[in-house]
């Protein structure tokens, strides 16, 4: 893929060390030189070339062989690294054998079919991943499903919801990112063959036979048409990857902005310290995953904008794929890989979370009360008795609930303890429980749909 050996801070701050190989320059060498081998086989069992020339070819695909440093220097000037690689490739094979290979085929092919390769494999890393962080969630669901917190819109106190509830709207993300995955794989992941301008003339009448053999050969299915130039597969599977970076980003975000000072509501365990600063505690996993995420959300904007390519095969937007791809595979990792790391390691703060509920002196119930209120006066006019109270309560200092409860209109509509339930936090959780028994049902099956290899 990228010929450019990735960046040793980078990668180790913003990837992981399995999507790090497996997106390295050697790494791309051994998949198109796994192609020359398959297409060698395919044709030799068609009769297209004699079975020793296959035998031969296959025997000296092996990356080290292959000059890396010069492949990658030539690759500059060829605009592929297919030219280089099939020259060097050919000088390796002997006898008559060396003029069957890459037969019939193009450049295009074998570093399409290489990504692709790398792909499917970064797909399954991506959703491994995901399945692990997924857990975390799963577990802070099932803890603090009576963990009240403040539900809280445009930064802003909201309305009351439990903890639990938040960790099983992050485990929903988390396992439509993994389902939404492994339909990009299935549905986008396909072999590249068809020669030079996507007829497979080279081969005559052969084409298709050998296509088939080949992808049997792979193991990637065959695509239906050649797709030289059709990058929908491609982009299909940058959103999908973006999406799970996005997605690892919002929980990220989340993490960072509860561990404020000011809120206070979780602590990341394996909180950063500060060179200067020693009382600090600096939530550096979420941290990393969203400076990856941002950096995954450019590689992938990179592939969705530069779908137009020209005719038969491109100028510019091909070559920006082998840089984009693994750049977006990388960083994604990395996204993935901390926001694991940190809600496996995250402490939750239950009293502090209802503190915060109690700091705006209860007005966090006005939606609460208003709803209770309707039920005998209508929605507008509880609306604007429960918005008077509000303004008298901020205006005396005093908490909603004596407000609420010296106010005649609310008094007569709702005494004792209907006032006192329509205040109260806890009651007022909806269908939250359902939600989270949802969410974990769902996550359930989105796991178990992964087998038993899955982490």
């Amino acid at each position: 893929m990228s010929t450019v050996p990735p960046d040793g801070l980078g990668d180790a701050m913003f990837s992981t060390p399995e999507m790090t190989r497996l997106f390295s320059a050697r790494a791309f060498v051994e998949r198109m030189l796994a192609f020359e081998a398959a297409l060698a086989r395919a044709e030799a069992r068609a009769g297209i070339i004699p079975s020793g020339a296959a035998d031969a070819i296959a025997a000296r695909c092996c990356a080290d062989l292959i000059d890396l440093p010069a492949l990658f220097h030539e690759s500059a000037a060829a605009a592929t690294p297919a030219v280089p690689l099939v020259r060097m490739l050919t000088a390796l094979v002997d006898g008559e054998a060396k003029g069957y290979v890459h037969w019939g085929a193009t450049s295009q092919d074998v570093t399409d079919t290489a990504m692709m390769l790398q792909m499917r494999e970064g797909l399954q890393l991506l959703a491994a991943g995901l399945l692990a962080a997924g857990d975390a969630c799963a577990v802070l669901a099932a803890e603090h499903r009576g963990t009240m917190m403040a539900g809280r819109t445009f930064l802003q106190q909201a309305v009351p919801l439990p903890f639990g509830l938040k960790a099983a709207r992050w485990l929903g993300m988390v396992a439509r990112a993994a389902d939404r995955l492994r339909a990009a794989r299935d549905a986008a992941v396909v072999l590249q063959f068809g020669g030079a301008a996507g007829t497979l003339a080279s081969l005559g009448r052969r084409g298709l036979e050998v296509a088939a053999l080949l992808a049997g050969e792979v193991g990637l299915p065959e695509a239906r048409v050649p797709w030289h130039a059709e990058r929908d597969r491609i982009s299909e599977i940058a959103a999908a990857v973006g999406i799970t970076a996005g997605s690892m980003a919002k929980i990220a975000s989340d993490l960072v902005l509860l561990s404020q000072t000011e809120v206070g509501e979780i602590t990341p365990s394996a909180a950063g310290r500060s060179t200067a600063m020693p009382h600090k505690r600096n939530p550096v996993q979420a941290t990393q995953a969203l400076a990856a995420a941002r950096l995954a959300g450019a590689a992938s904007a990179i592939l969705l904008g530069g779908m137009a390519h020209e005719h038969e095969r491109a100028a510019g937007g091909l070559q920006a794929e082998w840089q984009a791809v693994p750049d977006l595979f990388r960083y994604t990792a990395g996204a993935v890989r901390w926001v694991g790391a940190a809600l496996e390691r995250v402490d939750v703060h239950p009293q502090r979370m209802r503190a915060n509920l109690e700091q705006s002196g209860g007005s966090v119930m006005a939606e609460a009360l208003a709803m209770a209120l309707a039920e005998n006066v209508g929605r507008a006019e509880a609306y604007r008795i429960v918005d008077e109270v509000v303004a008298e309560a901020a205006r005396r200092g005093t908490r909603l609930s004596e407000a609420a409860a010296a106010d005649a209109r609310i008094r007569a509509a709702l005494p004792g303890e209907r006032l006192d339930r329509a205040l109260d936090p806890e009651a007022y959780r909806g269908s939250s429980d359902a939600f989270i028994d949802r969410a974990l049902d769902d996550y359930r099956h989105v796991r178990a749909s992964f087998g038993p290899a899955a982490p």
